[in-house]
């Protein structure tokens, strides 16, 4: 089965082409485009994601990156025919399409422009993002897959982006070529090796917005165990960032600070060591698995504020900021691995896995990879590549392979954005 999928749910556009079979018991997949552009840049001066821009940048970047999915999947294939002014799209499919893409103009000027200059992929059908994420940024997504499902006539799976991040897991040594527009980066092909998923697992997913641990019974089988109650831990990095003058977003700028932290010799008045800069681990203890990095990131405010009074000198102060972005990963890496662990054991896990953009973090992957190894030493952990543990459309594809083996297809007129979209 080849699957194409679709990620709009922030601030990276992502198509990519995936090659899967094996089922549900031995799923498998051969990535064979990835194509990613990520909105950093048009965000970075905002010090977060606004979903006006955000949707602007899909809209006007999906045509571009499906085009280059397709040639780099080797699915592009010109018409034969040189077909102009729209022909091959018949009159009543062209309304449809300009009522489906009416709130995106410069997207329905591209599809007609593109979509008659070449033939239908040879794909079985398209994986979307529905939520949850920004809406006004995941209807774009949703609208080019119903524009694409009209004109190629082919089915729609509808996808969690959080199953994706689960999903992401099975795409590790898959041979597999990650596209970063415009700039490309292929990964040597490898040997084929299948990840040993084994159930019952206990997922952490971590990302911009979403800090979840999800007890998996099954593929398709999802229950939330665990979840923040205000900040994710992605929040956190970004808004701590912010206040300490880092750029976004804030968990790579933090965690790149954080390693300059052990090195530091200088002596600053009145707050000589490292050791007093200390934050607290919020609802480590709790009796239940659920996070709140809400006082983290106030603790932070604080500890600026006590080192204003302390450290006159603000050439001094900035000293201490690698001091600090290490204290504040730890803190949040150690709240995620005791909570991860504990719910491991009560569920008796036989795979843990991590996912979401927050498991880029080189720390937390390794921190968590010694933790499971002395306290669960028969649990399998299993950790995305770094390239698949952000946004990109090759985990939806993933993640869609799983519903099409259950014939689970959306009906394209009942497809909608659901920002807040949630594990039943």
């Amino acid at each position: 089965m080849i699957i194409l999928a679709i990620e709009t749910s922030c601030d990276e556009t992502s198509v990519a082409v995936v090659r899967a079979q094996g089922g549900l018991k031995i799923p498998k997949f051969k990535v064979l485009a990835n194509i990613v552009l990520s909105q950093i840049k048009t965000h970075a001066k905002w010090g977060g994601v606004v979903p006006s821009l955000a949707k602007r940048e899909h809209a006007k970047n999906l045509i571009p990156i499906l085009e280059k999915a397709l040639k780099q999947s080797k699915l592009f294939a010109n018409s034969k025919s040189q077909i102009t002014n729209y022909k091959q799209i018949s009159n009543s499919k062209l309304k449809i399409l300009n009522k489906i893409l009416s709130r995106e103009p410069e997207l329905l000027k591209q599809f007609l422009e593109f979509m008659p200059k070449i033939k239908t992929p040879k794909i079985n059908a398209i994986a979307v993002t529905v939520g949850p994420g920004l809406e006004p940024a995941l209807w774009v997504g949703i609208n080019f897959a119903k524009a694409l499902s009209l004109v190629w006539n082919k089915p729609i799976i509808a996808v969690n982006h959080m199953e994706g991040h689960i999903a992401a897991v099975l795409l590790q040594n898959s041979g597999i070529f990650n596209f970063q527009f415009p700039i490309s980066k292929q990964i040597p092909n490898s040997k084929f090796k299948i990840p040993k998923i084994r159930f019952p697992a206990v997922a952490l997913l971590v990302s911009g917005g979403h800090t979840e641990l999800v007890l998996i019974k099954n593929w398709l089988d999802y229950k939330i165990i665990g979840e923040t109650r205000d900040d994710a831990a992605g929040e956190c990095f970004d808004k701590a960032a912010r206040m300490l003058g880092l750029p976004y977003p804030g968990g790579p700028a933090v965690a790149t600070a954080a390693k300059a932290g052990p090195n530091h010799k200088s002596q600053i008045t009145n707050y000589k060591s490292k050791q007093e800069i200390r934050l607290p681990r919020p609802m480590i203890d709790s009796n239940d698995y659920d996070f709140s990095f809400s006082g983290l990131k106030t603790a932070v405010l604080y500890l600026l504020k006590d080192l204003e009074k302390k450290v006159s000198k603000k050439s001094d102060r900035l000293k201490l900021t690698p001091f600090i972005c290490k204290e504040l990963q730890q803190a949040i890496i150690a709240v995620l691995i005791v909570k991860t662990l504990r719910a491991a054991k009560e569920f008796k896990a036989k795979t843990i896995i991590l996912g979401g953009g927050v498991v880029a973090n080189k720390e937390l992957r390794k921190q968590m990879k010694l933790a499971v190894s002395k306290n669960l030493p028969t649990s399998n952990l299993q950790l995305p590549t770094s390239i698949f543990s952000t946004d990109n459309a090759a985990m939806i594809a993933a993640a869609g392979y799983l519903h099409a083996l259950k014939d689970d297809c959306a009906k394209p007129d009942k497809l909608k954005a659901q920002g807040n979209l949630t594990f039943k």
